[in-house]
């Protein structure tokens, strides 16, 4: 049975390369082929950028989320206001 890697732990396997830990070292402590290595290492270098634009998303995240909670506001306000019209407020 393979063992499933989290891509956290991917990360931490290929820094260890990146830190200057032997490959061979490396996988044969975590039972992982040096082709499997370098792949992880390959990946993880071409998406490394991807990193730097989570700020970005964040950013438009939190604007739509703050529109968001200003149309529920708005949203209730105006429900208030038709049920005191209704009751003859």
């Amino acid at each position: 049975m393979k063992k499933k890697w989290s891509a956290k732990e991917k990360s931490q396997i290929v820094l260890e390369g990146i830190k200057g830990r032997p490959v061979v070292d490396i996988c044969a402590s975590y039972g992982v082929s040096q082709s499997l290595y370098y792949a992880w290492r390959d990946k993880f270098f071409a998406n490394v950028s991807d990193v730097f634009e989570v700020d970005k998303k964040n950013g438009k995240e939190q604007r739509i989320l703050r529109e968001n909670a200003k149309l529920k506001q708005s949203l209730a306000e105006t429900i208030l206001e038709l049920k005191k019209i209704e009751e003859g407020w």
